[in-house]
């Protein structure tokens, strides 16, 4: 399947080719949802964390006898029924991460891909490049193709005047291509490739 390359200055330059095992893949929210728990599970921190009864500091005696004064029996002032006691089967200090094979990761990388090119969200530019490294210039570019919110994805070695203009523009974001995700793919409206980033993507995902 081919696709039209554009400029930063929205004109057309060009036609690339584009793989159909890789961008013509059918959608599967299944693995794609898989794959986005998979990475926000494994990033979070798990350092929650609450005292039982062993690590709450106070006595261990008994606040009162038995018998015979009427309330309730006690054994421990430490118990989760009063104030400062422990929290009974509380969170406590573990990772979240779980097993998601490499097979599937890469099938929901290219499921990802292919989705936007489905649903007319991919764009193919020839380089993302700047002059100058202010952001007014590379907004008023990006506002010429339409992009509000868009995931930039550039080869192995992004240009520093590029990164730099774009980190201050809201909701852009720009990646190399050994950074391409699921999750940054689908959290952003529009998926902008270089040609470089589409050659090395097919080298990488074949």
């Amino acid at each position: 399947m081919k696709a039209t390359i554009k400029n930063l200055n929205n004109e057309d330059v060009g036609e690339i080719e584009l793989a159909e095992e890789i961008f013509g893949l059918p959608v599967r929210t299944d693995i794609l949802h898989r794959m986005v728990n998979w990475q926000l599970a494994k990033r979070r921190s798990g350092n929650h964390k609450t005292k039982g009864v062993s690590e709450i500091s106070g006595t261990g005696k008994k606040p009162y006898r038995q018998k015979g004064t009427g309330r309730a029996r006690q054994g421990s002032l430490r118990s989760p029924q009063f104030r400062g006691g422990a929290v009974i089967f509380g969170p406590v200090v573990r990772s979240h991460e779980h097993d998601l094979t490499k097979k599937v990761r890469k099938l929901a990388l290219k499921t990802a891909l292919s989705s936007k090119l489905a649903d007319g969200k991919l764009v193919v530019i020839d380089a993302a490049s700047a002059d100058t490294h202010k952001t007014k210039e590379l907004a008023t570019r990006l506002g010429a193709l339409g992009l509000t919110s868009a995931l930039v994805i550039d080869g192995a070695n992004l240009n520093e005047n590029f990164v730099r203009a774009s980190r201050n523009i809201p909701m852009i974001d720009v990646l190399p291509e050994q950074g391409a995700n699921v999750y940054d793919i689908l959290r952003r409206d529009t998926l902008v490739l270089t040609r470089n980033a589409v050659e090395q993507l097919e080298a990488r995902l074949k």
